[in-house]
């Protein structure tokens, strides 16, 4: 039966007698109401590892003023259910009083790489999945750590802030699962309704269509990024956010697509925003 803790001391005493009998131990960081996406990243982890910990724990500091924290999705039991059934061995599911004490003040923040892309439109956002994202790794102490690629931005950045801090983790980028229709699995899809939900199609098929037209040889930024905007504007209920061609590294706006080139979007269908991307590999 998988173990469900609230608190940092419980989650430290359980790694503390895993590692003196010598397991190694993955983590997977999640905000819950989790889908086959995540459990993709759960399964993966417990392929690398003796012991796997899910953190299920919508994480208020990455959330803005307007935004969905309060109605973002939340099922705890589902959620133990499906980690249990995916081999996980510890859901680690604090309050956020647990995280972040009285008087909490400090934070990890980064330049560059979190200026473009959901940076722009959610300025704090990346400061809260630093600050998070470290606390879980001084917490866990896991040799793994697995992030999907739907939020690439995010894999990103958790790659470059374990790069500069030094951080002893090794960091997973995992694959986007989609829904059979094609469109990326999301825990934000709930909010959609019948009309809205077909109407999001329109991200995975500009998606698809902007992977055929890169694999046929295009390689202007600023063409593709238009091409994809006059798909995504067929769609009268969508609304963009940005469409942007950058250097899946840093970050960095790229004029030519080459390798390692990640082209990102992120639309509103009706008040629901979603992402998508894909990254070019090869040359």
């Amino acid at each position: 039966m998988i173990k469900v803790v609230h608190t940092i001391d419980e989650v430290r005493k359980q790694v503390k007698e895993w590692r003196q009998e010598g397991a190694s131990v993955g983590l997977v960081p999640t905000m819950g109401y989790l889908h086959e996406g995540h459990q993709s990243l759960i399964k993966r982890s417990v392929e690398d590892n003796d012991k796997t910990v899910v953190s299920v724990f919508v994480n208020p500091m990455q959330f803005g003023p307007a935004e969905d924290l309060d109605s973002y999705p939340r099922d705890l039991n589902a959620d133990t259910k499906l980690c249990e059934a995916t081999g996980a061995d510890l859901i680690f599911n604090p309050e956020p009083e647990e995280m972040y004490k009285e008087g909490f003040c400090s934070f990890v923040d980064m330049n560059g790489p979190t200026a473009e892309l959901c940076g722009k439109s959610r300025p704090i956002h990346f400061r809260g999945v630093c600050t998070v994202v470290s606390k879980l790794f001084n917490i866990v102490t896991p040799d793994r750590a697995y992030f999907g690629q739907k939020d690439a931005q995010q894999l990103s950045v958790i790659k470059r802030m374990v790069t500069d801090l030094n951080v002893p983790v090794e960091i997973v980028g995992c694959p986007i699962v989609r829904e059979n229709d094609g469109l990326a699995k999301s825990s934000r899809n709930t909010y959609l309704n019948e009309e809205e939900r077909k109407a999001a199609l329109i991200l995975s098929k500009t998606i698809f269509m902007a992977q055929k037209l890169v694999e046929e040889g295009m390689k202007d930024a600023n063409e593709l990024i238009s091409v994809m905007k006059k798909n995504i504007e067929s769609e009268p209920l969508a609304k963009i956010d940005y469409v942007q061609v950058v250097d899946f590294d840093s970050i960095t706006v790229k004029d030519t697509i080459g390798a390692n080139t990640l082209i990102a979007m992120a639309v509103y269908i009706g008040k629901t925003r979603l992402i998508d991307n894909f990254i070019v590999s090869g040359n």
